[in-house]
């Protein structure tokens, strides 16, 4: 849960059905066999087939959660997370410094496992081509709903081309920052790259 400063009090979200957990638990399954795999005998030479086995699910049931191999590394859970903290911060506050707090706020209550879980993901996305090829359509899709919630907040249309300069600074920003950190310090340093480049958007890109 993301503690922060809010423009209004908003209630608690509801505890997640049973069916809901089920499916967070079967698509937690899926990840870890897949991490487990990949790291035995590598991504390429993972089937999907193969995860299926090793998670106790049928080849459909992957597919169902993950509609591609990559998939499996490529997509998380963070980004209607991140939306809905941004549309519970000061209405008041500067679109980059509300989505600085967000994200700062979300790593630094990140568990030692998802940090793990991290790690292992920025690896293979260094590591194979065909992550490095996808990721674009997963910002994309980020993008999407970081627009609506900035434009919400605004009163601007996510097509608005301010808005839509904005976000694509904002997830320029963010992937140069998380390589960054990655590449010469491990997952420790990426919230401080993070924090690092998204004050340089709210300051005009000093250089």
């Amino acid at each position: 849960m993301i503690s922060m400063a809010s423009a209004h009090t908003t209630p608690p979200e509801p505890r997640p059905g049973l069916r809901e957990r089920k499916k967070i638990q079967t698509r937690q399954a899926i990840r870890r066999a897949a991490y487990r795999l990949f790291a035995e005998q590598g991504y390429e030479a993972t089937p999907v087939d193969r995860i299926a086995e090793a998670a106790d699910v049928s080849p459909s049931t992957v597919f169902r959660y993950f509609p591609t191999k990559e998939d499996i590394v490529l997509t998380d859970e963070y980004d209607e997370a991140i939306a809905t903290a941004l549309r519970d911060r000061p209405l008041d506050e500067p679109p980059v410094s509300s989505l600085r707090r967000v994200l700062i706020d979300m790593a630094r209550q990140l568990t030692d496992d998802e940090r793990a879980e991290m790690l292992t993901r920025l690896t293979l996305i260094r590591q194979v081509p065909a992550l490095r090829a996808r990721m674009g359509e997963g910002m994309a899709k980020t993008g999407v709903l970081m627009g609506e919630a900035l434009a919400e907040r605004s009163g601007r249309s996510p097509e608005d081309l301010e808005v839509r300069v904005l976000v694509g600074a904002v997830l320029g920003a963010l992937q140069e920052a998380v390589f960054h950190g990655f590449d010469r310090h491990g997952v420790k340093a990426v919230e401080d790259s993070i924090d690092r480049a998204l004050a340089m958007l709210a300051k005009g890109l000093p250089l």
